[in-house]
């Protein structure tokens, strides 16, 4: 049997850069051929991130697979390192249960993962995540460790600021708002010493968008696939992009309490919020609430 792309009465997902979709009948298929004791568990709830689409299956399980190319490997990723870090971070991650493989036309690795109970964070109203700033503090503060000597790279998170100012600069146009003083942040953040300590596990990507909350509490730390070693200020952008001041004071608190980052740390960190903005509001009609994210970022960042 071969992947069958859907018909032109049933196009393609509204997604700026999807190759492949995964409809239920192919993820039934899959399940089928490869993990049959799940197979008649019911599938539904499908969301689409930016690079990975997910089925819920039954009531404690979904379905992760890539839908596109370039960010194929980044499951292979999460399958090698998240059942090692896992084990040392205070809230729940999607540590996969089975590994999924290439199969029936569909080219890429896929995983099953457990289902975490919440509510996406970027849908949460931001006054009530001061609750729990302390809480990914704690788990970001867990994860900042020295990494392995055979983690991986990656060229977009966890790098010298120089190495992507360039294209950080050129993508605050005058439509961006509060540019002038995302330019104010990034160039603070280039003037900054460097990173110089032992590189660090770096998340990659703790946007509200990869956080999920329930009753007043962090439940979950989603999308490992960025997962890299490096300088620990691309995490801490979280600071500006998911909290308001209060509940930044409470975050930037808790980790010097426990990381005591220097000062050239946070200004770096404050640099890389101001860089994930235009590209949180890059797609606002496929992603509403990364456009809200990425408006509030620079509001906060504005503010000073």
């Amino acid at each position: 049997m071969t992947y069958r792309r859907p018909v032109t009465t049933s196009p393609l997902p509204r997604h700026p850069k999807i190759e492949i979709d995964v409809d239920a009948d192919l993820a039934r298929e899959l399940l089928v051929q490869q993990h049959p004791d799940l197979a008649d568990l019911p599938l539904h709830g499908r969301v689409f991130g930016w690079d990975n689409l997910t089925w819920r299956l039954g009531e404690d399980l979904a379905l992760r697979f890539p839908v596109r190319e370039a960010s194929s490997t980044l499951i292979e990723r999460e399958q090698r390192w998240l059942p090692v870090l896992a084990e040392r971070l205070p809230v729940p991650v999607p540590r996969p249960v089975h590994d999924g493989r290439p199969g029936l036309g569909y080219p890429w690795t896929w995983s099953v993962v457990p289902w975490l109970p919440g509510a996406p964070v970027a849908a949460t109203p931001v006054a009530g995540r001061t609750a729990w700033a302390t809480e990914l503090a704690d788990a970001l503060a867990a994860l900042h460790r020295p990494a392995s000597p055979d983690a991986p790279t990656n060229p977009y998170r966890g790098v010298p600021l120089a190495d992507r100012y360039p294209v950080m600069v050129e993508r605050l146009t005058p439509a961006v708002p509060h540019a002038d003083a995302l330019r104010e942040a990034l160039d603070a953040g280039l003037a900054a010493p460097r990173w110089d300590g032992a590189a660090v596990w770096v998340h990659g990507d703790p946007h509200p968008g990869n956080l999920v909350s329930r009753d007043g509490h962090l439940a979950g730390l989603l999308d490992f696939g960025d997962l890299c070693a490096g300088d620990p200020a691309s995490d801490l952008a979280t600071a500006w992009m998911t909290f308001d001041a209060a509940g930044r004071a409470a975050f930037v608190e808790r980790t010097q309490a426990v990381q005591a980052w220097d000062d050239a740390t946070w200004v770096r960190a404050r640099a890389w919020a101001a860089s994930y903005v235009p590209v949180l509001l890059a797609h606002p009609e496929e992603y509403p609430l990364m456009a809200a994210v990425g408006r509030h970022c620079a509001a906060q960042l504005a503010r000073g």
